[in-house]
């Protein structure tokens, strides 16, 4: 039996960081080939993709991807804990993957499993702890971190493990696994270089928050070192093409016009905001008219800059609570988004493994043979997004792409 690892990913854009999460994974696993799950035009630190899903979905085929499948845009915009779930859900659902492989800034994966296992348990020490925490007034990122080293009892330990993105969301993963009491075999390859938010050049590895504002300058030959050459030469061409979004203030009157147009109630049923948020957002909006503003006046010590984004993101999209609640109890579909010669194969495997796999190939047709209301919702909500999405081009801002869009294909690529 051929050995079929995923990977979970935004690649926001693909970058050599990326390349080589993909090589060493496939290294570790023994994998024959690779099935990612990535997140679509909105991501999950509550921001826009800086490109679109079927370009991004051509980057990561030409570079070691076999097939390439969407994140439903409830998971791909939610909070760590329902992006990895909803991720895992799929993986699994599909009947042949061995290893999910993610990145982290340790190289200790059993420290991360020792806190996945208190947050998937949840004991009444650490529940008493994490209260004692948030009663400080301080965010729930913080909150639980402070709870977890007095619970673990080991503060050299696990110190630093959960400032780091990809360990949180390693955690969530190694959660997810314990939770759905999956087969996967996680493993986790360490961050080469540069970490997250990191925003310099080391030899020839950049993180993607670097290479987006990189972007943003037209720093050409900086980016051009960074990432792999048929990404720089896709990035090129949508840039030319004025097909790219560089961020969420791209959307700021909208939200602002949205935020502004909802009641305090309607505020208060975007995912994410409780304990009287509902109020200062709707102050915030009607005092301000960009969206810097707008998120400076609404953060505070419990409520993060990235928790506030993502709320925008629901408002933008329409997301309320109970889409949300929904999404936690459903398998997602399968949207392809694209493959190589293997990945075809990969397909068919799937749907011997899994018969009732809702495999998502043409968006028209899905809507018309699934049954369940809540998926047909979910795939709605992407298509939307999308068209959402292609408002901020600077030209060819065209609706319904999801219809419209062939399924990216290695040899289309080819020719």
């Amino acid at each position: 039996m051929s050995k079929v690892l995923g990977i979970v990913a935004e690649y926001n854009p693909f970058h050599n960081g990326h390349l080589y999460h993909i090589q060493e994974s496939i290294k570790q696993a023994e994998a024959d080939s690779v099935v990612c799950v990535i997140s679509g035009n909105f991501v999950q630190r509550g921001n826009t993709s800086i490109i679109d899903k079927w370009t991004k979905a051509k980057m990561a085929i030409l570079n070691g991807a076999d097939l390439v499948i969407e994140l439903p845009t409830i998971y791909s915009t939610s909070s760590a804990e329902n992006f990895a779930e909803g991720a895992i859900k799929l993986l699994d659902s599909l009947g042949i993957i061995d290893t999910v492989s993610f990145g982290m800034e340790t190289n200790d994966l059993a420290t991360l499993n020792n806190i996945a296992n208190v947050l998937y348990q949840e004991p009444k020490e650490y529940i008493t702890m994490l209260n004692h925490e948030l009663g400080k007034g301080i965010s729930f990122p913080k909150a639980r971190e402070n709870a977890l080293m007095v619970y673990l009892n080991d503060i050299k330990r696990y110190a630093n493990v959960l400032a780091g993105a990809n360990n949180i969301l390693a955690i969530e993963y190694l959660k997810a696994i314990k939770k759905l009491k999956t087969t996967l075999n996680p493993i986790g390859i360490k961050r080469e270089k540069v970490l997250y938010h990191d925003e310099m050049i080391v030899d020839d590895f950049a993180s993607a928050t670097a290479i987006r504002k990189m972007i943003a300058a037209r720093q050409f030959d900086d980016i051009r070192k960074v990432i792999p050459r048929s990404s720089y030469i896709l990035l090129g061409q949508e840039l030319k093409k004025g097909h790219y979004v560089l961020d969420l203030s791209k959307f700021q009157k909208e939200i602002l016009y949205i935020l502004r147009k909802m009641s305090i109630e309607e505020i208060a049923n975007l995912p994410d905001v409780s304990e009287g948020l509902e109020n200062a957002i709707k102050n915030a909006a009607d005092s301000c008219n960009n969206i810097i503003d707008l998120v400076n006046i609404i953060k505070s010590k419990r409520y993060t800059q990235t928790r506030i984004q993502r709320i925008l993101v629901y408002a933008l999209l329409g997301i309320n609570k109970k889409m949300m609640e929904t999404s936690k109890k459903v398998v997602p579909y399968v949207r392809v988004l694209g493959y190589s010669e293997k990945g075809k194969e990969l397909m068919s495997e799937m749907m011997q493994a899994n018969p009732k796999l809702n495999m998502v190939t043409s968006v028209k047709k899905s809507l018309e043979d699934i049954k369940t209301k809540s998926l047909k919702d979910m795939l709605e909500l992407d298509i939307y997004a999308t068209n959402v999405y292609t408002l901020s081009y600077e030209k060819d801002s065209w609706a319904n792409l999801d219809y419209t869009n062939k399924i990216v294909s290695i040899n289309d690529m080819k020719g």
